[in-house]
């Protein structure tokens, strides 16, 4: 049985989650961070040294980091690409998500607007933010325009850290430019019962909650 540590309303969770969904994998959820317990504990500790969800189990093999969890769920199955070439097109999304896009939407105006407090918002940091992440999507514009997915003609691996961006970054208060290209992707991801089971979760109960990941 597959086991996985963490909280529905995590974004690193949500990416695992949509995955073990897409697979069709049998699974149980373990509630934990935020408002489930504290990760900052020696007991987690020893099943995450990181003490950061999401965490699996899988026939004993313990995986975490999100993106490292969805290499290995994902190999032996149809998303995993055997030839080294075009399994690195998919990667270097992944990696794009994670080392660029991640750190100015997730931790800088999601975390800045809806993280953070009202009063102890900075909002120099979290227009910046905004325009950076405005140049990010203008990139995936750019692919998207010439492609239905990141993964090229058909959904796969490289759609999901991303794609799972998506669902916050199109419901929060912020100016975005126009990016019919990455609406129409925005729609045909919606399409799939994975996604909507595991990515498009409230997040209001997150407001004003600084909360470890």
């Amino acid at each position: 049985m597959l086991s996985v540590w963490g909280r529905k309303n995590s974004f690193n969770v949500q990416k695992v989650m949509w995955l073990i969904g897409e697979l069709g994998l049998q699974y149980h959820l373990i509630p934990f961070g935020g408002q489930f317990g504290d990760c900052d504990t020696e007991e987690f500790a020893v099943i995450n040294p990181t003490r950061h969800i999401p965490v699996i189990d899988l026939d004993r093999q313990v995986v975490w980091e999100s993106h490292t969890i969805l290499r290995f769920l994902a190999a032996g199955s149809h998303f995993w690409l055997d030839d080294p070439r075009k399994r690195a097109q998919v990667e270097c999304w992944m990696d794009w998500c994670q080392t660029t896009l991640e750190p100015d939407l997730m931790m800088g105006v999601f975390w800045g607007l809806i993280r953070t407090p009202e009063a102890e918002r900075d909002w120099p940091t979290l227009h910046d933010k905004v325009a950076r992440c405005s140049r990010h999507f203008q990139v995936l514009e750019t692919i998207l325009s010439r492609q239905p997915f990141l993964s090229g003609d058909s959904f796969g691996l490289a759609d999901i850290p991303t794609g799972a961006t998506l669902y916050r970054y199109f419901s929060l208060d912020i100016e975005r430019p126009m990016l019919p290209a990455v609406e129409a992707w925005y729609q045909r991801l919606q399409s799939r019962p994975a996604y909507r089971e595991h990515v498009m979760v409230p997040y209001d109960d997150l407001r004003g909650q600084r909360i470890r990941l």
